[in-house]
């Protein structure tokens, strides 16, 4: 029976984020339909396709699918009880007794209908347990988080859930768990501005923004160099707003580039580089690292040894 529950939770993990976490990224998107070169097989041709809005694989090389633990069986080669310890080890996986129930893993962040719809039906200061562990996970203070974000009860497919919830301009919220990565309508960026900024950083996704911060707030205890300037901070919230944020980030001196080390985050970067030499590249001071939240994890982690010798010398 705790093997039956143990594999029903681990199902429920996302399997696009699971894949990322193993090193795989899509070769192409196409509506619900992520396609990658197999992870079980060498090929040149994407035929590994993951539904994300039904969390489900299937590799049309070999003629095989089905759930996470199903992957995971043939990708480590191993037993359920092997995948499910290796799971519970894993940093920034986490399969227990103790999450909320009935999450719903995998949902597109943008809804076109009624069925996936998000329903957002409160909103308090974090007081969730689970919540709390999973920011601390995340290296993110209790006083950064309760100042930028909220706990989020919404509704999706008819059950509840609970999120840590980042609000942008349009009134929707940006919404992580442990086990759910999604938004609520309207999509849009959201600008937190400082008194008197005149430089902007700009973040590809709220917990990298959140990094920023909690960055800030170790320095405060001289553990992390950081710099001393003020400045405003874009939350794109997608890079789809990134060319549509130049305006707005134009009536800047200097602008501070701080997205992810992916493939999509670089281009973008680059592609900024070439407009002015106001914009500059601080993704290259955590350039190991697939964005800043992952450097913040991996330097306290290490005892900030990497931080005090680098920082982020904006």
């Amino acid at each position: 029976m705790q093997r039956k529950i143990l594999c029903e939770q681990a199902n429920q993990l996302d399997i696009v984020d699971y894949l990322e976490k193993l090193g795989y990224k899509p070769q192409k998107m196409r509506g619900n339909d992520y396609w990658y070169l197999s992870p079980l097989r060498d090929e040149k041709t994407a035929s590994f396709k993951v539904n994300r809005l039904k969390n489900l694989w299937y590799d049309h090389g070999i003629g095989k699918g089905g759930t996470l633990v199903d992957f995971g069986k043939l990708y480590f080669q191993c037993t359920v009880k092997d995948l499910l310890i290796r799971l519970q080890d894993d940093k920034g996986i986490s399969v227990s007794f103790h999450p909320q129930k009935n999450i719903v893993a995998g949902e597109r962040k943008e809804y076109s209908n009624e069925a996936g719809k998000i329903t957002i039906i409160s909103d308090a200061a974090i007081d969730n347990p689970v919540l709390k562990n999973y920011l601390a996970q995340r290296k993110i203070p209790s006083e950064i988080a309760n100042k930028y974000c909220r706990e989020i009860c919404f509704e999706i497919n008819g059950k509840k859930h609970l999120a840590i919830g980042f609000q942008n301009r349009g009134g929707g919220y940006e919404l992580r768990n442990h086990y759910f990565k999604g938004s609520s309508t309207p999509k849009k960026p959201r600008l937190i501005q400082q008194p008197a900024a005149g430089e902007l950083a700009v973040f590809e996704g709220f917990f990298s923004f959140l990094s920023y911060e909690a960055m800030k707030y170790i320095k405060d205890r001289n553990i992390l160099p950081l710099p001393k300037q003020q400045t405003d901070s874009l939350v794109l919230n997608s890079l789809s707003f990134f060319e549509k944020s130049r305006e707005l980030m134009e009536k800047y001196a200097i602008v501070h580039l701080c997205l992810d080390r992916d493939k999509m985050g670089q281009q973008c970067t680059q592609k900024a580089l070439t407009w002015s030499a106001k914009y500059k590249d601080q993704s290259r001071f955590y350039d190991k690292h697939k964005d800043l939240n992952d450097y913040l994890i991996k330097s306290v982690s290490s005892g900030l040894k990497q931080s005090r010798s680098k920082g982020m010398r904006l």
